[in-house]
């Protein structure tokens, strides 16, 4: 099949998003499907730029900058994204062409409009992988209040993302009950398709813990994101509690809104077990995770929708096992728990953290298949492969 897949984000950007569609895009490509990549970009002064990726054909098109940008700027330039697209799209090498499916990934929820052309001049179906819920848990964060005019209008452009999707695919269990409703019209499809990665790199990651503070300890490491939804400072309190175990370390890596704020906090509170580093290549993520013990997931207790980050997918695909403090009922919690990979903290409490980590700690030393359990995990539910053949067959089955 010939499939358009549209997103926000895709390398050489190094964000989790971007990562799962490489491995998507390598995935289709290598299962035999024709794959065009459309992307937003505003750092090309032409209206499109047509680039081959591992056999895929991706085309930027030129549109208003998106990304670290204050809050109203992204807002009407996200709104004007799409069809800025579509406009360029018109100009190039593609502006005629016609697919056999559509995919597109949120977030953006702002990209209906363009694939509601698409669909029209095509004569196909369309997929949607949602990988958070928003405005959702930005009400549940309290960074908008339900009811309000940014809450309203962000719902509005949401709702009308999933009037255009023939299909939704959602990355937990969970998170089926919100599109309930959606699902009753005649021809809909609703199931989860889980987080995936593809197969680990072997690029030798530039952080060195052995020649680190964190030499010769336990190290505990989380790479991603830092910022309002991951509520992290309660990982600061856990190592400032551990302090005193010389054979316990934290290493956190990346970027996000609250990065700097935390290792400021790290500097003041004089850890000494706690090292910052900014964010690295992808590539080197094995390789980091081949020098540490423990993989972190931390989200703000005040979500209440379900959400398996993507670091989960590279903990238990590396054979980390995982410390999770993460909001109550979470899909993540059962599977942690029925899988035995790791432990997990719901009730958000430094003392309970502390307790399943010094658990954890332990199991490490005392369970040798802890290791095996990850990878299999990964294996069963997490691979690229089986998603790549789940969203096609949507398509087949059509």
């Amino acid at each position: 099949m010939h499939i358009v897949l549209i997103a926000d984000t895709f390398p050489p950007l190094r964000s989790s998003g971007a990562v799962q569609l490489r491995d998507l895009t390598r995935e289709l490509i290598k299962q035999g499907h024709f794959l065009t990549v459309l992307l937003p970009t505003h750092e090309q002064g032409r209206s499109w730029a047509l680039e081959n990726f591992e056999g895929a054909q991706v085309l930027r098109l030129k549109a208003p900058k998106t990304k670290d940008v204050g809050y109203i700027r992204r807002t009407l330039a996200e709104f004007v994204m799409p069809f800025a697209m579509l406009w360029h799209l018109r100009k190039s090498p593609f502006a005629n062409s016609k697919w056999d499916g559509v995919v597109w990934y949120s977030p953006s929820i702002f990209f209906g409009p363009l694939v509601s052309a698409l669909k029209r001049r095509s004569g196909c179906k369309s997929y949607l992988i949602i990988r958070d819920i928003f405005p959702e848990w930005a009400a549940d964060m309290g960074l908008m209040k339900r009811g309000g005019l940014p809450y309203t209008c962000f719902s509005a452009v949401a709702k009308y993302q999933y009037s255009v999707a023939d299909a939704i695919g959602v990355q937990t269990p969970g998170n089926l009950n919100y599109f309930k409703s959606w699902a009753t019209k005649p021809g809909r499809q609703l199931e989860v398709l889980q987080n995936w990665l593809g197969s680990p790199a072997t690029k030798k990651c530039s952080i060195r813990i052995e020649q680190t503070v964190l030499a010769k300890r336990k190290v505990l490491v989380y790479a991603g994101n830092m910022g309002i939804a991951q509520g992290m400072d309660i990982l600061l309190a856990l190592a400032d509690k551990l302090r005193s175990r010389n054979d316990v370390g934290f290493l956190f890596v990346g970027r996000g809104s609250d990065a700097l704020r935390l290792k400021n906090a790290a500097e003041s509170l004089e850890l000494a077990n706690t090292l910052f580093f900014d964010e690295i290549d992808p590539d080197e993520i094995p390789d980091l995770y081949a020098q540490c013990h423990v993989g972190i997931v931390a989200l703000d207790p005040r979500h209440n929708s379900h959400n398996i980050p993507g670091k989960f997918l590279t903990y238990m695909q590396n054979g980390l096992p995982v410390l999770a403090n993460i909001n109550p009922g979470n899909d993540l919690a059962e599977l942690v728990r029925k899988s035995r990979v790791g432990k997990v903290c719901e009730s958000n409490s430094l003392n309970e953290l502390l307790e399943m980590t010094e658990l954890l700690l332990q199991q490490i030393d005392l369970d040798a298949d802890l290791p095996k359990r990850c990878k299999l995990l990964f294996k069963q539910q997490f691979a690229v492969e089986g998603i790549a053949r789940q969203i096609t067959g949507f398509f087949t089955r059509c």
